[in-house]
């Protein structure tokens, strides 16, 4: 009787997640979230990959249950590799308590909360911080700062530090997370949004330089065409140009880099026309 108390004792200790096992999950996903991703299941095999820390302490013992866990973590999953570690940090708080029981929650919780986290981390952290920090950067090296790329590096290593953080608080948190954070969200990313578009315009006239070297000349009388634009708006010009490229974006079969070789292209045939300067 003895023995068989001292045995089970045991067995409930061992699927006790320890902070070594989250911080290993955790690294997992920072570091390899995307590295399998797929056009079938997208991210799905990160996300196991990732998991297989906390699969093998919680299921290592039944492996009919760790079969079946393994089957539903590689579902179709998709969303910012930012914050996909909240996910996991609750989809853990979840297996720990419930076990096998919870498969239901965890796809529950996938599949809710991957969209929304998608937008706000692709969003905020994947756009709008490489708008504003590489647009800063970019303007400092333009102008022989080589403290440009220093501030480029720093930045996504505060993000990558900051994103270190989320899925053990997450998992501290676990479901009560989601509900508490559901109704910010949308707020976030809208403000998100605004503050880039806001950087973005700002750093037009900046770091965009276009100009019409075109001067008309009738009798004594001359103009400057570009002196007749900047009458109109200053910085009319690069406005126009980022306006055309966005609308080139547009596009079909138009991506980023075919919009950047055909305003290469471009630029190069004007300047040498003397069109623009």
């Amino acid at each position: 009787m003895k023995n068989n108390t001292t045995k089970k004792t045991t067995t409930t200790q061992s699927h006790k997640l320890t902070k070594k096992d989250i911080r290993s999950a955790n690294l997992r996903w920072i570091f390899t979230s995307a590295l399998s991703w797929n056009y079938e299941t997208m991210m799905a095999p990160g996300y196991v990959g990732s998991q297989m820390p906390i699969l093998r302490k919680l299921y290592g013992d039944k492996p009919e249950d760790m079969k079946k866990m393994m089957r539903v973590q590689s579902e179709y999953f998709n969303t910012s590799p930012h914050m996909g570690s909240i996910i996991q940090g609750v989809d853990i708080a979840l297996e720990e308590k419930e076990g096998i029981d919870s498969v239901d929650g965890v796809r529950g919780i996938k599949t809710g909360l991957m969209g929304p986290f998608a937008a706000v981390g692709d969003t905020l952290l994947g756009t709008v911080q490489s708008t504003i920090f590489g647009a800063i950067a970019s303007y400092m090296a333009l102008k022989g700062n080589p403290f440009g790329a220093i501030l480029w590096m720093v930045a996504l290593g505060v993000i990558y530090i900051w994103a270190y953080t989320w899925m053990p608080f997450a998992y501290k948190q676990g479901v009560n997370l989601v509900t508490s954070m559901s109704s910010k969200l949308n707020a976030l990313t809208d403000s998100a949004t605004l503050l880039g578009v806001t950087v973005v315009g700002a750093l037009i006239p900046t770091v965009i330089t276009l100009k019409i070297p075109f001067i008309f000349r009738a009798g004594k009388v001359s103009m400057k065409l570009q002196d007749i634009f900047n009458q109109i708006m200053p910085s009319l010009l690069p406005v126009l140009l980022v306006a055309f490229i966005y609308w080139l974006l547009d596009r079909k079969h138009m991506n980023s880099t075919r919009a950047t070789w055909f305003v290469l292209i471009l630029a190069i045939i004007l300047f040498n026309l003397k069109v623009v300067a």
